[in-house]
């Protein structure tokens, strides 16, 4: 969503971090959706030295992953389920005189997500996710930061909680030319151990991902853009047994179109179509995004 202000074109950005990846990984891991990857065009194109302003931003996306990838990548009919996963943000970005040329941003995020597999289903709301982002920008046409969360065990049931403590972190980057953008970021999600009382003892597999975003600059009102995703989770370690638990690690990697559209310079609408190019120990990727994006001062 471009934004004019003081005659300088702004895009409004809002960070996003998959509820439903950072699961608990007591059993072989199923990263249901790649960390970070609800991202749009110009999720990084951030500005500096401006007025204070905020951010409510609404996500949904359901993964319908009637297939599955095995431990050799092979992809069976098997394994699949049904996720609905939604997320409501708010964001306070601001600068501060006494740290000229430097972005800053702080987040709070509520997730909830439903899960239909094997004939049964669930859902609820999930953990909670805070933290700050900052950025600077090496020249007038790119951006360069980091951003850190933390994400809270519990959510208001057992089935959607982790049960343990997440940090996720990534390096973020924008370059804007005259018709086309490129953004992405690349980072970690490493949790602490999972204590939980009579059973055994967890340390959950450290996850690395990245999330590429190339858009064209067709009209101000839509820009169509390509989405390329990839993740990988070491293995969980059972720590009472002294081993890790047999096909615990997962990999997985998407491509997918999309489009944004601005509303107006207070409101964006962005929709996007994901599919897995290959993974192994994971549900397929076959989900559609949206994001709903609101801003004002």
């Amino acid at each position: 969503m471009r934004l004019i202000e003081g005659g300088e074109r702004l895009l409004s950005l809002v960070r996003f971090v998959m509820p439903t990846v950072i699961v608990c990984h007591v059993v072989p891991a199923r990263a249901a959706d790649i960390t970070l990857g609800i991202i749009g065009p110009h999720e990084y194109d951030l500005p500096v030295d401006f007025k204070p302003f905020n951010v409510l931003v609404q996500y949904g996306d359901g993964n319908a992953a009637g297939h599955s990838y095995g431990s050799g990548g092979q992809r069976t009919p098997t394994g699949g389920s049904h996720t609905w996963s939604g997320m409501t943000k708010y964001v306070h970005f601001r600068s501060f005189e006494a740290i000229p040329h430097v972005g800053f941003a702080f987040e709070l995020i509520q997730t909830e997500s439903y899960k239909l597999a094997d004939g049964t289903n669930y859902g609820g709301l999930g953990p909670t996710i805070v933290g700050p982002a900052a950025w600077f920008k090496p020249n007038k046409h790119s951006t360069f930061g980091i951003q850190t969360f933390m994400q809270t065990p519990y959510g208001t049931r057992d089935a959607t909680s982790t049960n343990y403590w997440s940090n996720i972190s990534s390096l973020i980057f924008d370059y804007e030319w005259k018709h086309f953008s490129f953004d992405g970021d690349a980072g970690t999600v490493v949790g602490s151990t999972k204590h939980q009382k009579d059973q055994h003892s967890y340390s959950p597999g450290v996850v690395f991902y990245t999330n590429l975003r190339f858009s064209w600059k067709a009209t101000k009102k839509f820009e169509p853009f390509l989405a390329f995703d990839w993740q990988n989770v070491t293995g969980t370690r059972d720590n009472t047994l002294r081993q890790y638990l047999d096909n615990s690690n997962s990999r997985e990697i998407a491509l997918g179109p999309g489009l944004m559209y601005n509303i107006n310079q207070h409101f964006s609408l962005t929709a996007r179509y994901s599919h897995s190019l290959e993974g192994r120990n994971t549900p397929e990727t076959n989900a559609y995004y949206i994001k709903f994006v609101y801003l004002w001062q």
